[in-house]
């Protein structure tokens, strides 16, 4: 069976532990990528992650952390989400994001379109933050909520 794997990759320009703490940090990520976590990214704990743009919460379970090196999650029951930090010799850090276990089928490719998209929407989020302290993702999306642009499709 063949099994949809959404990749994306950034480099930014900041040491691995200022990026690792802005993945498992959620005062960090709600600058950048969530709205509300109900605590900080540890193995072995569940938290729930709410975003601006959408009604709707996410439980993040299965959570596995290897300080400064990678964090790993579950939020859909068939896939799994990997971070994997690369220092590099600059100083740097590598970010490169997996989310992977989907069955190949016309709906699951349009997941592996969107969440390709989105996690590289995250990336960029992540590296505007890190290394200018804006948020992207500020009104970005608001077109997305139930009563913005395509809630009036």
């Amino acid at each position: 069976m063949i099994k949809l794997i959404s990749k994306a990759a950034i480099q930014i320009q900041k040491p691995v532990e200022v990026v690792f703490e802005g993945i498992v940090n959620p005062e960090k990520m709600t600058r950048y990528f969530i709205s509300e976590s109900n605590g900080r990214m540890e193995t072995g704990k569940e938290l729930i992650w709410k975003f601006p743009e959408f009604p709707d919460q996410f439980t993040v379970k299965e959570i596995k952390i290897k300080t400064n090196q990678s964090v790993s999650f579950v939020w859909d029951q068939e896939t799994k989400v990997t971070i994997i930090l690369e220092e590099q010799s600059d100083s740097s850090t590598l970010v490169k994001v997996t989310e992977d276990g989907k069955s190949f089928n016309e709906d699951n490719l349009k997941w592996l379109i969107s969440n390709t998209e989105g996690w590289a929407n995250f990336l960029a989020c992540l590296k505007a933050y890190l290394e200018y302290g804006i948020s992207l993702r500020k009104g970005a999306f608001d077109f997305m909520r139930p009563n913005g642009i395509l809630g009036k499709e």
